[in-house]
C-alpha cells in the first residue's frame, strides 16, 4: 500500500525522487514555489532568444541513461542530444585552446604546448576512467549512512587518492601552466579549489576528456520538462506557485504535512529538494539537525554573478562553451574561498549555445550567458553587477578580437540576492556544498532526518554533491531510503 508523500521544491533531485516514488505506487505531490518547474534549472525566454537560467553543460551522459532506463526509457524519447566538438575553448592571454570531442584529439593539443604530455594526459585519464568506474557504478549510489559505506575492495586500494589532491596530482605530471588549469578545472564543479578536492575527484576529468561535452537541442531545460513529463507519466502531481512555509510535526515527532500560506496539507512522509538549509529553518527549531553553526562553518560551493545577453549579431571567435582564464586562477579562488570578496580580475565563462542550436536566438543573432564565480554572501547591488559587466565584456572583446558593445539588444543579470530569493539558497550559493575531503559521503547533511520521523531531504546540499548528474542519484537514493524505511 502507498503513502502519501509530499515533495519540496522541483528541481533535479526532487523530480527524479518523484518519479521513483510514484513507480513505486506511493501519491506523490510536488510543490513548487515558482511559477515553472525546475528549481535553478529554470529557462529565460526574452525576444525570441532562449536561455537556460542556471546549469549550462551536459556531462555524464550515462547517468541520464541510466535514469531514464529505470523508466524503460531512453534520454532520445524525450530530447535530443548533440555531441559538442569542440567540447569548449579556454582562452588565456595569447592562446585559445580548443578542447576536441575526443581524446586523441586533446592529446594531440597537449603535445603541442608540452612534449611528452600526451602519454600523461593518457596515463592520468585511465587513473580516472578506473576512479569513474568506482564511483559512478558504485559509492555515489550509496545513501551516505554509514561510513562503512566507503569501505569496499576497490576503494581500499584508493585510500591514497583520499589524501592527495587534485592540484598536486596534475602538477607532479604537467608544467605547462595552461595545461594545469585546464585539467584543474572540471573539479570547480564540485565548489571546491583543486588544492581542496581529494585525488578520487579525478573522474571528473574522465567525464570531460573521455564521455565528452553534449548540448541537449533546445538548451538544459528540455531535460527538466523531459523529467517532469517522466514524473507525470508515473502519476506524480505538480503543482507551481506553491510556497510551503512549513513542515508540519505532530506530537510523537513525525512529519504529518505542510503549510501552503495558510492551509494545511496533510501527508504520511514529507520529502524536501529545497535547499537543505532553508527546509530546516520551515521546523520549529527542536526539530532541526543542524544549527546556524553548523552551516556558518561549511565550505559551500560559490554563486554566480550571471548576464542573459541578446546580441542583434553572430559573433566570432567562440565557441559553444568558453572559458576565459586569461587572469590570475589562484587568486581568483582566494577571493572565493580563503578571503571572500568581489574578484579583481575575475575568470568568468561564457556560452552561446546559438552556435550549434540556432532556435535558441533570432536568425543572425546571439544568446551569451556569462558567469562569473562567487563567494557567496557577496554584497549584491546593480551598481556592483553593471562594474563587473563592463570589466569582462571589455576583455571579451580584446580576446576575441571583436567590437560587441553596441551590438547589446538587452542584458538580464542573476546574482547573489537573485538566488536568495528564487531558491532560498544558503547565503545565496549556486551549486549547493563544496565537497571536500571532510564533506563528503556520510559526512555531508544526512538524508533522513535523525529528529523527525518520515521526513526526508534531497539535492545538491546532502548525498552525493553539487552538480545535475549527482542531483539526479541523490533523487533516487532518497526515494530508495524512503521505500525501505516506509515498508518496515
Amino acid at each position: 500500500m502507498g503513502h502519501k508523500i509530499a515533495i519540496i521544491g522541483s528541481g533535479f533531485s526532487s523530480l527524479a525522487a518523484a518519479s521513483y516514488l510514484s513507480q513505486a505506487g506511493h501519491q506523490v505531490s510536488v510543490f513548487e514555489k515558482n511559477p515553472t518547474v525546475g528549481g535553478r534549472a529554470r529557462r529565460l525566454e526574452k525576444d525570441g532568444f532562449t536561455f537556460d537560467i542556471g546549469p549550462s553543460w551536459y556531462w555524464m551522459p550515462d547517468i541520464f541513461e541510466r535514469f531514464f532506463a529505470d523508466f524503460g526509457k531512453k534520454p532520445s524519447d524525450y530530447y535530443q542530444l548533440d555531441k559538442l566538438d569542440p567540447a569548449y575553448s579556454v582562452y588565456f592571454e595569447k592562446d585559445r585552446i580548443k578542447i576536441g570531442a575526443d581524446l586523441e584529439s586533446i592529446k594531440e593539443t597537449f603535445e603541442q604546448y608540452e612534449k611528452g604530455s600526451s602519454k600523461h594526459l593518457q596515463e592520468f585519464i585511465d587513473e580516472a576512467s578506473e576512479n569513474y568506474d568506482i564511483a559512478i557504478k558504485n559509492l555515489v549510489y550509496r545513501p551516505g549512512e554509514s561510513p562503512l559505506e566507503l569501505v569496499t575492495k576497490q576503494t581500499v586500494t584508493k585510500l591514497g587518492a583520499f589524501v592527495s589532491n587534485v592540484s598536486r596530482d596534475v602538477r607532479k605530471k604537467f608544467k605547462d601552466p595552461r595545461l594545469i588549469s585546464i585539467l584543474e578545472f572540471p573539479v570547480l564543479f564540485l565548489g571546491a579549489t583543486p588544492s581542496n578536492t581529494p585525488s578520487f575527484y579525478n573522474f571528473m576529468n574522465y567525464a570531460d576528456f573521455g564521455l565528452g561535452t553534449w548540448h541537449p537541442k533546445g538548451g538544459m531545460y528540455e531535460v527538466i520538462l523531459a523529467m517532469k513529463k517522466l514524473a507525470m507519466e508515473q502519476g506524480a502531481t505538480i503543482r507551481t506557485d506553491a510556497a510551503v512555509t512549513k513542515i508540519l510535526v505532530d506530537k510523537k515527532g513525525t512529519a504529518n504535512g505542510i503549510m501552503i500560506d495558510d492551509e494545511k496539507h496533510l501527508f504520511d512522509i514529507v520529502l524536501s529538494g529545497a535547499d537543505y538549509h532553508h527546509s530546516e529553518t520551515l521546523l520549529e527549531e527542536k526539530h532541526r539537525q543542524y544549527s546556524e553553526k553548523y552551516w556558518d562553518k561549511k565550505t559551500f560551493a560559490p554563486s554566480s554573478l550571471i548576464f542573459y545577453v541578446g546580441f542583434d549579431k553572430k559573433l566570432k571567435n567562440v565557441d559553444h562553451h568558453n572559458l576565459f582564464f586569461d587572469t590570475d586562477f589562484t587568486k581568483h579562488a582566494n577571493e572565493i574561498y580563503e578571503d571572500p570578496k568581489w574578484p579583481e580580475d575575475p575568470l568568468f565563462y561564457a556560452n552561446f549555445t546559438s552556435i550549434t542550436d540556432p532556435q535558441t536566438a533570432p536568425d543572425g543573432c546571439e544568446n551569451g550567458f556569462f558567469l562569473i564565480p562567487l563567494a557567496p554572501d557577496l554584497e549584491d547591488t546593480p551598481e556592483l553587477r553593471e562594474e563587473y559587466f563592463q570589466k569582462i565584456i571589455t576583455r571579451f572583446e580584446d580576446l576575441t578580437g571583436q567590437k560587441v558593445k553596441d551590438n547589446i539588444l538587452f542584458k538580464e543579470s542573476f546574482c547573489v540576492n537573485d538566488f536568495k530569493e528564487a531558491y532560498n539558497s544558503y547565503k545565496g550559493n549556486a551549486y549547493g556544498m563544496a565537497n571536500t575531503l571532510l564533506q563528503t559521503a556520510f559526512l555531508r547533511p544526512n538524508l533522513r532526518s535523525r529528529k523527525v520521523k518520515n521526513l526526508y531531504f534531497t539535492g545538491q546540499l546532502t548525498v552525493p554533491g553539487p552538480g545535475v548528474p549527482p542531483s539526479l542519484i541523490s533523487g533516487k537514493l532518497a526515494a530508495q531510503l524512503i521505500n525501505k524505511h516506509s515498508s518496515q
